[in-house]
């Protein structure tokens, strides 16, 4: 098993591509806020318990009784691209605003920042405490 298959690791791959699905949706938005009638989008928040859950760590449900609900767990699904709800429209049927978006795309790149440093910093712990010799 490789060092990156690691639950962690995995996670944090993931997170790092919602990110990117999420940088990709945020240029739509500001390059077609002129467009007449374009309705802004936004990705579907991204959760760490709905990419890990328990199977991750080999754990599973299983159900006792017939009226039971069967349990589906499992890793991160594509990120869900959904209409942002704005209040603000303009006369063309737009409702796209670059400030707000602007400040998303910040926020976005501020946490692929973290993620990705968060992804080195662990992968050097790891190198670190495999090399020292005893």
């Amino acid at each position: 098993m490789a060092v990156t298959d690691l639950p962690l690791f995995q996670a944090l791959k993931s997170k790092m591509q919602w990110h990117q699905t999420r940088q990709s949706v945020l240029a739509e938005n500001i390059a077609n806020a002129d467009t007449p009638g374009y309705q802004a989008r936004e990705v579907k928040e991204y959760s760490f318990e709905d990419h890990i859950g328990r199977q991750a760590f080999g754990l599973s449900t299983s159900t006792t009784k017939t009226g039971h609900i069967a349990a589906a767990l499992g890793g991160a699904a594509k990120a869900k691209i959904e209409e942002d709800d704005s209040f603000e429209v303009t006369p063309s049927g737009n409702s796209v605003n670059l400030e707000e978006q602007m400040m998303k795309l910040t926020e976005n790149q501020m946490d692929y920042q973290a993620a990705t440093t968060l992804y080195t910093k662990g992968l050097g712990l790891i190198r670190t405490a495999l090399s020292k010799s005893v």
